[in-house]
C-alpha cells in the first residue's frame, strides 16, 4: 500500500499596499515631520530638553568605552555611511535596467536623488546646530536636522523593500527584507547619537522624511504607471 505523501503548501504571496495606503501612509508621515520640523525651528524646550537629556547620557558612555565607540564608527562610517547606502541604491537601479525594468530603476534614482537634495536643502534652511563636546568621540559636517543617515538609510531600505512588493517576492523575503531594514534604520539612528554627532530628534526627523518619500514614490509609482496599465489591459 502506498503511503500519501505530503504536499507542501505553496508559499504565501506577498501583502501589497493599495494606493490609499500609500497615500494615507505619505500623508501622516508628512505631517508628522512638518510638526516635529516646527517644533525644532521654533526651539520647543520640551523637545530641546529630551534632546539634551539623551546625548548628554549617551556621551559619558561613549568616551569611557573606547571598543563599542569603535564598532559604532565602523558601523555608522562604513555599513550604514550614505555614501554606501546610495552604492547599493546604484547597483539596484543597473540590475533593474540590466533585466529591461526602466520604470523602476528611474523612480528608485530619482526617489534618492530627491532624497539627497531634500535633506541638504534642510539642514540649509534649519541651520541647526550639532552637539558640542569638550571631549568628542566623532565629528560631522554641515547641521544637523535631519539626519542624513538617518534618512538616506531610510529611503534605501524602503525602495528595496518596496520593490520586492513590486515584483511579488515571495512573504517571507519580504519580511526578511523589512527586517533587515527597520534593523538599519534604527542602529544607524543609535550610532548617531551614541557618538554624538546628532540630536534624538535630528534622526527622528530624518526617519519620517525618509519613510514619507518613499511611501510618496510608491504612491505616484502606483497611480501612473502600475493603474493607467491595468486600465490598457481591460
Amino acid at each position: 500500500m502506498q503511503v500519501p505523501t505530503r504536499l507542501s503548501a505553496p508559499p504565501a504571496a506577498p501583502v501589497r499596499p493599495t494606493r490609499s495606503v500609500w497615500l494615507g501612509s505619505a500623508a501622516v508621515l508628512c505631517a508628522l515631520f512638518l510638526v516635529l520640523l516646527v517644533l525644532v525651528g521654533s526651539g520647543w524646550r520640551p523637545l530641546d530638553s529630551l534632546d539634551r537629556r539623551v546625548a548628554n547620557g549617551l556621551h559619558p558612555v561613549a568616551v569611557t568605552h573606547d571598543g563599542w565607540t569603535h564598532v559604532m564608527r565602523l558601523l555608522s562610517d562604513w555599513l550604514w555611511d550614505p555614501w554606501t547606502m546610495r552604492a547599493a541604491l546604484a547597483v539596484t537601479v543597473l540590475w533593474l535596467l540590466w533585466r529591461h525594468r526602466p520604470l523602476p530603476a528611474l523612480w528608485v534614482g530619482v526617489t534618492s536623488v530627491l532624497g539627497t537634495a531634500l535633506q541638504q536643502g534642510l539642514k540649509a534652511a534649519v541651520g541647526r546646530d550639532r552637539p558640542h563636546w569638550a571631549d568628542p568621540v566623532a565629528t560631522a559636517h554641515y547641521q544637523a536636522f535631519p539626519s542624513g543617515h538617518a534618512l538616506t538609510a531610510t529611503v534605501a531600505c524602503g525602495l528595496l523593500v518596496w520593490l520586492l512588493w513590486l515584483h511579488g517576492a515571495e512573504r517571507r523575503r519580504v519580511r526578511t527584507a523589512l527586517a533587515v531594514g527597520v534593523v538599519s534604520v534604527l542602529g544607524v539612528g543609535f550610532t548617531r547619537v551614541y557618538l554624538g554627532v546628532h540630536w534624538l530628534s535630528d534622526v527622528v526627523g530624518g526617519v519620517l522624511l525618509g519613510a514619507a518619500l518613499v511611501a510618496a514614490s510608491a504612491w505616484t509609482y502606483a497611480q501612473y504607471v502600475q493603474g493607467p496599465r491595468r486600465r490598457g489591459k481591460q
